[in-house]
């Protein structure tokens, strides 16, 4: 087997921590050949779809990947703007931001990028990129609060493999959520508080996370009980009674039953239950997307205001603003202790010498 070698490396380059902030992924356009690219992707992850892979293969080659690019093309359309995607711009800003904070305290030692696990910036090029700065050790966070097999652990299958094929490998630290870390509460808790303030409050708030088939969860996933913790701790924040909030699951595919109560069949229930307003807020995704804007801001507030409520609001996610980067500059920071960078050129090269190898 060859191996990846780095051909800038000298022993007398300045090692740097990595920062590596990731998130799910976004077409490169919304247009059905780039969304047929990108659900390929997406949809032959085996993370993402547990089946067996000979059925999955001709499903969806034969059938779902000759119907749904056009469809998730024409949603595209309705979020897209001059600069991307919605989940493009937030990702890169949340990065630019931790990386103007993280720099005020450690200088250039820290090197923070971003990349997407399907699509563009892809894992691999960006960790290409970071080694060839000298990053030497690696935090990764990927951008979801809430594990779950079908998101953050593939994410580390991403990272093992672009990571399996080079000769010099960083140290790796990996957060694997951080559905109940305070600074993210109080974030998500200052967020609501403040669409409180400007519009008032509503009958009830529900959380909507992005579902998952339900055998995930009976097969040991952890992410339904982590989405009812974040819930259940943002409510206590806020002061609110158990009548007050819900969570619910959206973005199901397929036929299977997913993890419920679902989010568009409860909008479509409350209002006979006597629920008239309603505010809807997404913990699960840490920045907008087409999953927030056009299926919960569009579609399910359709779906609430024709089955009888009169007053729906979305609540944005929390995207670049200063307390979601706090947030991740803390978590990121707590993952940075107890490792220093051992930049004393001089030292570095006497051992690489004493080992015969040239500086």
């Amino acid at each position: 087997m060859k191996y990846i070698n780095n051909t800038d490396f000298t022993h007398s380059k300045k090692a740097k921590v990595g920062v590596l902030l990731t998130n799910l992924g976004t077409p490169d356009a919304p247009t059905p050949s780039a969304l047929r690219r990108y659900l390929k992707e997406f949809l032959s992850d085996p993370r993402v779809v547990e089946a067996p892979r000979l059925i999955w293969w001709l499903v969806l080659n034969l059938v779902i990947l000759t119907i749904r690019p056009r469809r998730s093309a024409a949603a595209y359309k309705t979020v897209w703007t001059d600069e991307g995607s919605p989940l493009l711009i937030h990702t890169k800003a949340q990065a630019e931001k931790v990386r103007a904070q993280l720099t005020d305290k450690y200088g250039d030692d820290v090197v923070v990028e971003f990349a997407m696990r399907y699509g563009n910036p892809s894992v691999d090029s960006v960790i290409e990129s970071m080694l060839k700065q000298g990053v030497t050790k690696l935090v990764v966070l990927p951008l979801y609060p809430q594990y779950s097999a079908t998101t953050t652990a593939s994410t580390f299958d991403a990272i093992a493999q672009s990571l399996t094929k080079r000769r010099a490998i960083p140290e790796l630290r990996f957060i694997k959520n951080y559905h109940d870390f305070q600074p993210y509460i109080d974030a998500l808790a200052d967020k609501i508080d403040k669409h409180w303030q400007q519009h008032g409050r509503a009958d009830k708030l529900i959380f909507s996370y992005h579902g998952i088939p339900k055998r995930y969860l009976t097969n040991g996933d952890p992410y339904h009980c982590e989405c009812y913790k974040t819930s259940r701790l943002v409510a206590e924040k806020l002061g609110l009674s158990e009548d007050e909030y819900m969570t619910t699951f959206q973005s199901r595919f397929g036929r299977e039953e997913w993890l419920k109560p679902y989010t568009d069949h409860t909008l479509q229930a409350l209002p006979a239950q006597g629920v008239k307003s309603l505010q809807v807020v997404c913990p699960g995704f840490s920045s907008d997307c087409l999953e927030t804007i056009e299926e919960i801001g569009e579609e399910n507030r359709d779906y609430f205001l024709e089955a009888g409520g009169e007053r729906f609001e979305y609540i944005e996610a929390l995207n670049s603003d200063e307390s979601h980067i706090n947030a991740l500059t803390q978590l990121i920071e707590g993952n940075l202790t107890g490792w220093t960078l051992d930049n004393d050129v001089e030292s570095r090269c006497h051992r690489a010498k004493k080992f015969g190898a040239e500086s």
